[in-house]
């Protein structure tokens, strides 16, 4: 089976360097652990740090793992970072402190809930601004708010904003200050304070160290920074954080001599994805290495071999090829042979995918 290497205090060091980085900017945030698919060891280590006191929240788009920490760690606020669908109200209430809204009809579903189990329930209302992704238009916020701020068992503690997870929306100076902005007129409007902006995530970072972040801007969602201590606005190393919390290890379960190009009429009926090796196509064989992931388990864009003369050649449900070259000599004979492993640098996505799939061991160091 293969593996997927996690190097706990490279994270809790992560954790700890944000914190002081937001701290020293006056800026409140929510540690994103939906990457970690709700796994109970890790969450628990994370969870039971001191540091942890420094968090607003702990965020999670899945009420399952929600559910986990709230086990873990029951005094933890918990915040579900998705609009909620109305036949899960009742778990949102119960396991969620704080959730992110954009419809009416759902507010009132959570605002009955949290009444007949005697709770006030806060929200933050997300606002489009451009990503195409969840949130009210802008020019329905003053009518909206004004049908939920007076709900008995509702607490709208902030408004916000997702920008850069679908289109890829760059976050802009421009584009924050106009959420600021409603929030003064919100708050002229009803007389009533809202706390939170959040507007930012990990790939906002960068615009905090070149002073583009308004000052209103109090609350940051921060997953990617922390566990992969890069932001997905240049995905490049963030300041001074670990980019080394997670390693990906496959097994070699076949390595073989084989011709460089496939020998038969190539049709339709393949259910995976290969490349033809443009770099041998002057040699007719070379060495090829059959891993124990594939598909299911990782998208192999995702994920790139430390050693640079591993070359992706092709992978199906549960097995990928890799080409090793063509002349192993012995030392390359030594390091790679059936039983022996190949280290991979997973991205975001791909540790999502890797924590999520129950055919990849993963080991905490």
């Amino acid at each position: 089976m293969s593996e997927l290497i996690i190097k706990k205090n490279l994270i809790i060091d992560n954790i700890n360097k944000i914190n002081t980085f937001l701290e020293n900017h006056d800026i409140t945030w929510s540690l994103i652990v939906k990457v970690l698919s709700g796994h109970k060891e890790l969450l628990q280590m994370i969870l039971s740090n001191p540091l942890i006191k420094r968090v607003h929240s702990i965020g999670d788009s899945r009420l399952a793992n929600l559910k986990e920490i709230k086990k873990a760690a029951p005094d933890i606020v918990t915040m579900y970072i998705k609009p909620p669908a109305i036949k899960n109200v009742k778990a949102v209430i119960k396991y969620a402190d704080i959730s992110f809204n954009t419809t009416l009809s759902t507010i009132s579903a959570l605002n009955e809930e949290a009444k007949s189990n005697n709770k006030v329930h806060r929200i933050i209302i997300m606002i489009e601004m451009g990503e195409l992704r969840e949130g009210i238009l802008r020019e329905n916020i003053v009518d909206f708010y004004s049908n939920i701020f007076h709900l008995s068992n509702i607490n709208v503690i902030g408004i916000g904003t997702n920008l850069g997870c679908m289109y890829g929306i760059e976050p802009t100076y421009d584009k924050l200050i106009q959420l600021t902005l409603y929030k003064k007129l919100l708050e002229a409007k009803f007389n009533k304070r809202i706390g939170l902006i959040s507007g930012g995530s990990s790939i906002t970072l960068p615009l905090i160290t070149k002073h583009k972040i308004p000052e209103s801007v109090n609350h940051f969602r921060i997953g990617q920074a922390v566990f992969l201590g890069t932001s997905p606005f240049n995905n490049k190393k963030f300041l001074n954080l670990s980019t080394e919390a997670f390693e990906f290890r496959a097994n070699i379960i076949e390595l073989e001599e084989k011709e460089v190009k496939p020998d038969g009429i190539i049709s339709q009926g393949n259910v995976g994805h290969a490349d033809i090796l443009t770099r041998t196509d002057n040699m007719r064989k070379s060495y090829k290495a059959i891993l124990d992931f594939g598909i299911l388990d990782v998208n192999v864009k995702e994920i790139i071999p430390k050693d640079k003369n591993v070359k992706f050649i092709g992978t199906t449900s549960d097995m990928t090829v890799y080409d090793l070259g063509p002349n192993l000599n012995r030392s390359q004979k030594i390091k790679y042979r059936v039983g022996k492993q190949i280290s991979f640098r997973p991205g975001y996505m791909a540790v999502a995918r890797l924590m999520n799939s129950k055919f990849v061991e993963k080991k905490l160091r």
